[in-house]
């Protein structure tokens, strides 16, 4: 077992330090302590014993109390901060994909998307849902086989292929208006919509739904149990689960339905 160190700096050609940045499926290889990609190191690695795992994961247990009431304390904070925003809702960009009436499926690329795409496919295929997508979400509706209608987010996990699919894209800015995300659409020769608001931008595409009157909106791949939003680490996943109880009337989570339904196919229907 390692303990890897993702992200490591190399040098390139002309003395910059870069980050390096594994796609998914690319093809690594391990030496030892070392993660190669092609010839070139993107992580090291600590080997683990099983008294270092052990003394790990009393750490770890010992600190879900402490992230619990930083969870709760963040959630305090940003009802008090905004609490318009979930009273009220979101003042939804202008936009060409209509969603009033209709179904919205958002796609994250978090928790076993994959599977629940694939368990969706027949639902997808009757309703026709409009296919919101959260930054690398849009790759991983193209990956499954589907073409995104709007991809919203900072676009800093979205390929640039996913990015020049034709969806209409809508950059998540800071509530001061700030959006670092413009700049890479704009080199891309692409037009896009900013939308400045505070929280992550898988709750921000709950509310754009919601805001912009669809009927029902599905979700793929967002954070959904006490032990994801912790996973996450981030002080703004708070607003993502307070956001989920503003739109909890239309929500419906995908999550696990590859799990609670696999069709069998019986002899006889094989005849």
């Amino acid at each position: 077992k390692l303990l890897l160190d993702a992200g490591i700096p190399v040098v390139d050609g002309v003395g910059q330090d870069v980050l390096v940045k594994v796609a998914d499926g690319a093809v690594v290889r391990l030496d030892e302590e070392t993660l190669y990609l092609g010839d070139i190191v993107v992580a090291k690695g600590t080997p683990l014993s099983q008294d270092l795992v052990q003394t790990a994961m009393t750490e770890a247990r010992s600190m879900v109390g402490v992230q619990i009431e930083s969870f709760a304390a963040n959630t305090l904070e940003f009802l008090r901060r905004e609490h318009e925003l979930l009273t009220r809702g979101i003042d939804p960009p202008e936009m060409d994909t209509e969603m009033n009436g209709r179904h919205v499926l958002v796609v994250v690329r978090g928790y076993h998307y994959r599977e629940d795409l694939a368990a969706l496919r027949p639902y997808i295929r009757e309703y026709k849902p409009v296919m919101v997508a959260v930054d690398g979400g849009a790759d991983a509706l193209i990956e499954a086989g589907y073409q995104p209608d709007a991809i919203l987010g900072d676009m800093d996990s979205v390929s640039d292929e996913a990015l020049c699919c034709g969806a209409e894209l809508v950059v998540h800015a800071y509530p001061d208006g700030r959006a670092p995300g413009l700049a890479r659409v704009r080199e891309l020769g692409l037009d896009a919509v900013t939308l400045p608001a505070p929280g992550t931008s898988e709750g921000v595409a709950l509310l754009v739904a919601d805001a912009r009157g669809a009927s029902l909106i599905a979700v793929v791949g967002t954070h959904h149990t006490l032990e994801e939003f912790l996973d996450k680490g981030r002080d703004g996943m708070s607003s993502s689960f307070l956001v989920r109880l503003k739109v909890g009337r239309i929500l419906v989570d995908a999550k696990g339905v590859s799990r609670l339904y696999r069709p069998v196919v019986r002899r006889a229907d094989a005849m």
